[in-house]
């Protein structure tokens, strides 16, 4: 055996390449996958890697990442549940979780009865001949006391199943305890770096979430842009949310928001705020009468989706709300706006103003969708039908402006 193959070189050897990957930033991926692979370079007869990890996320409660040799690795999303499924409960890293027990270890070859864990009774029927898991905690709190159950634990669970003639040896054993700090704090930095990207994406928008974390934080720090900026509400919801219950209500909301966001990321715009039963965007695509005519695009494509999610509605006895559009293009502040302790990355100026003006025309004129004169002259020429429906002086600007709204025969 020459020094390098020795069970203390091969240790540090995969701690050295976990704690780089670490300070490079890897995604859990491409740690993972590279973490397996060099557990196999370096003698260990691997045949398949598991970990599960509790997910900050408003969609999925959890991810595992399954690596099989030969076959690389995938990763799994999970759902939230009020009940955990019985594949779940009845696997080993439910138990190290939920009874107090630092690993599982059991040989799965030269043994008749079979185990009580039915995902080992299914490795071993495709070869398996050992398997070994155990956890790295995060964040451990200072006190004792029970687990709540429904409260995420911070850490990872992790297995590792063999298919050599004799499984894991001592040496591959203690390799792997030796460098399952290390693979936890890289895992850890991973996941915070996730978590972050994904919170910033979702409470911030795509545009917004990755400005902030790409450093655009200082208060007063403005980018001046043009851009097409888009408000839609919801018609009588205020008199919907006094008549139906909190969850009806919330569910409807829900309902039609998503299809509004979807409507706008689909077409490249950005999601500015949620503002009570309606939302701003913006559309800075590229010039402005790139932006005009995605922010129209968008607006079509909303008739349509509002006009099947209605639809949908109705044939399951739910309550149906119609909305307003009011579109309008200029000149914005766009960046970090509020106090040192509490900032909003959003967008200020005169066009953010008018297009609220444009808003409030809407009972007035009896049309649905609204589209200032700048946003019609620059997106020429476009797909839609615009109709003018005439000049007005709206409050707190100078000029009259025209509106036009958008022909459509099925509307």
């Amino acid at each position: 055996m020459t020094v390098t193959d020795t069970p203390a070189a091969k240790s540090h050897d995969l701690i050295d390449w976990l704690v780089t990957k670490g300070l490079d930033g890897a995604n859990k991926e491409e740690l993972l996958d590279g973490y397996c692979n060099r557990l196999v370079d370096l003698g260990v007869p691997l045949m398949r890697f598991h970990a599960a990890q509790s997910a900050l996320h408003p969609v999925y409660g959890g991810t595992g990442y399954s690596w099989y040799h030969g076959q690389g690795g995938e990763i799994e999303k999970f759902e939230y549940s009020d009940q955990p499924s019985e594949m779940w409960t009845q696997s080993p890293l439910y138990a190290i979780l939920n009874d107090d027990i630092d690993y599982i270890h059991e040989r799965l070859v030269d043994q008749n009865e079979a185990s009580k864990y039915p995902l080992l009774n299914d490795l071993r029927q495709h070869g398996a001949t050992d398997y070994y898991a155990t956890g790295v905690k995060f964040d451990v709190p200072a006190h004792s006391g029970p687990r709540d159950a429904k409260k995420p634990v911070g850490g990872v669970l992790m297995s590792w199943t063999s298919n050599g003639p004799e499984g894991f040896r001592d040496e591959d054993l203690e390799l792997i305890n030796t460098a399952m700090p290390h693979l936890g704090l890289a895992l850890k930095s991973a996941s915070n770096a996730r978590v972050s990207r994904d919170l910033m994406r979702v409470y911030l928008g795509r545009d917004a979430g990755q400005r902030v974390l790409s450093g655009e934080i200082r208060r007063g720090s403005l980018q001046q842009i043009d851009a097409v900026i888009w408000n839609f509400d919801l018609e009588g919801f205020t008199s919907l949310s006094e008549e139906l219950p909190g969850i009806e209500i919330i569910d409807m909301l829900n309902d039609y928001l998503a299809a509004a966001v979807d409507v706008v990321h689909q077409c490249d715009g950005s999601i500015l705020k949620f503002m009570g039963d309606g939302l701003m965007a913006m559309f800075d695509v590229g010039e402005i009468d790139a932006d005009a005519r995605a922010a129209l695009g968008a607006a079509s494509m909303l008739q349509d989706r509002m006009a099947e999610l209605n639809a949908q509605r109705r044939s399951r006895g739910q309550p149906v709300s119609n909305y307003t559009l009011a579109l309008h293009a200029g000149e914005i502040l766009y960046g970090n706006i509020g106090a040192e302790s509490r900032l909003d990355f959003t967008i200020i100026g005169p066009a953010v103003n008018q297009t609220s003006r444009i808003s409030g025309m809407h009972r007035s004129l009896g049309q649905r969708i609204l589209i200032s004169d700048d946003v019609a002259r620059a997106a020429q020429p476009c797909e839609q039908e615009l109709i003018s429906v005439g000049r007005y002086m709206l409050r707190g600007v100078a000029e009259p402006k025209e509106l036009f709204t958008v022909y459509s025969p099925a509307q």
